[in-house]
């Protein structure tokens, strides 16, 4: 414990004190966690029935002014699914401050989101962790922190923000030890530790960092945005045949979204150009195709303390005759369009201090579907409750939900915050 109070006071107080705006006071603030869940399914491969046993403690040290702000954020966690270890990880640390009256500067270990989808991302192409998505983690650690600087220039009721990182930061999946996945040499769901999962990240050169650019403005109550991405797809999805492994192939991004309210509720739409660098004409099966990804959501409350959405997304994929022509036999044919729906419900009861969720993720084209469950009770201003459940189905193993199929499982989430 001691040691742990070493490097808190070291990483957060002692930085947040020195670079702390004049005038502002440090705040303090966090939470304890204990987060306990277990698999469902009796024949999945990882070797154990835990998918999380882990106690957290998370420190936030924040000091702001109108000019400027110091942000820190870190987690410590026991965690004894495998090995018991204590392990730390710094999510964010920055600095923000003004130029002038239109550029915002923020540099340092932070979280970017945007786009207008509902846990689906199109234009967003920071990295994401589905590994504590899939096992009950809150919906914060979802979003995956990296290395940035981020410069937002404002001119009246129009905003253009870049955000540039050195080092490429890919999602998190599904490795095989905590959860199992499809791996498609061995045609098969796999886990365990003989089955770890890791794709070959890009060289760490300058010309491989990421690049992301937005620009929006309102337009009477439209939010209408542009985006540009230069990096590489998230996950590994491309393959060396030479060397059979997995890796990231570039990318470049193009897209726009629109976000207004209407009847009572928020509609949005977004699409995207997604242009595969390495292979432009989509001859290289073991190389992800160009493709267009476009989205339509609807939401509003429909009762007393009851709100709902729907979405749609489709994916075409483009040059798919010369994908089909140069696809070895035997290998799993994907579709041309691929389709999504999904639908968020939460009710909350008991004066607001019972919040009943429920999302659910299908596909027509896949037949395979992804249900998120929680009810979370607020039991005081800082304790609260939570169970949940995570639900995959899917007909085929090779589909997006059906490779995970296995990794049903049920959560308890108890926090308190201070």
């Amino acid at each position: 414990m001691k040691a742990i109070r070493l490097i808190v006071y070291v990483i957060l107080i002692l930085p947040g004190l020195a670079f702390s705006p004049a005038g502002a006071e440090p705040y303090l603030s966090g939470y304890v966690q204990g987060l306990y869940g277990g698999g469902l399914d009796k024949t999945n491969p990882t070797g154990s029935d835990w998918i999380a046993s882990e106690n957290r403690l998370q420190i936030r040290l924040e000091s702001f002014s109108e000019t400027s702000e110091v942000f820190g954020r870190i987690d410590f966690v026991y965690d004894d699914f495998n090995d018991p270890a204590l392990r730390s990880e710094l999510r964010e640390a920055y600095a923000k401050f003004r130029l002038g009256s239109r550029f915002d500067i923020k540099i340092g270990r932070q979280i970017a989101t945007w786009g207008t989808g509902d846990l689906i991302f199109i234009n967003d192409l920071f990295a994401k962790d589905y590994r504590s998505f899939f096992n009950g983690r809150d919906d914060q650690y979802l979003k995956a922190p990296h290395n940035a600087l981020r410069v937002e220039y404002y001119s009246g009721r129009t905003s253009l923000t870049l955000i540039y990182s050195p080092r490429f930061t890919p999602n998190i999946i599904p490795s095989g030890q905590r959860l199992s996945y499809y791996n498609p040499l061995a045609g098969a769901i796999v886990g365990g530790e003989n089955n770890i999962f890791e794709g070959r990240r890009p060289e760490e050169k300058f010309r491989n960092g990421e690049l992301a650019a937005r620009i929006n403005r309102y337009f009477g109550s439209a939010d209408v945005a542009l985006y540009f991405y230069r990096g590489f797809y998230k996950n590994p999805i491309g393959m060396d045949m030479e060397q059979i492994v997995a890796f990231y192939p570039r990318l470049h991004v193009y897209g726009g979204s629109v976000r207004l309210p209407i009847l009572g509720g928020i509609l949005w739409g977004e699409t995207g150009y997604y242009h595969s660098r390495q292979d432009k004409d989509g001859d290289d099966p073991f190389i992800e195709n160009s493709s267009i990804s476009s989205l339509a959501g609807f939401e509003r409350q429909i009762g007393s303390d009851l709100t709902a959405n729907i979405q749609y997304q489709n994916r075409l994929r483009l040059d798919y005759e010369a994908y089909l022509d140069n696809l070895p036999p035997g290998m799993i044919e994907r579709d041309e369009v691929y389709h999504l729906v999904t639908s968020r419900i939460t009710k909350l009861l008991m004066m607001e201090t019972l919040n009943l969720s429920g999302f659910v993720f299908y596909s027509p084209s896949e037949e395979d579907a992804y249900i998120r469950l929680a009810a979370a009770y607020k039991h005081s201003d800082p304790l609260t409750i939570t169970v949940g459940g995570n639900i995959f189905a899917g007909n085929e193993e090779f589909t997006d939900f059906g490779s995970f199929r296995k990794n049903d499982n049920l959560y308890l989430k108890i926090t308190y915050g201070y």
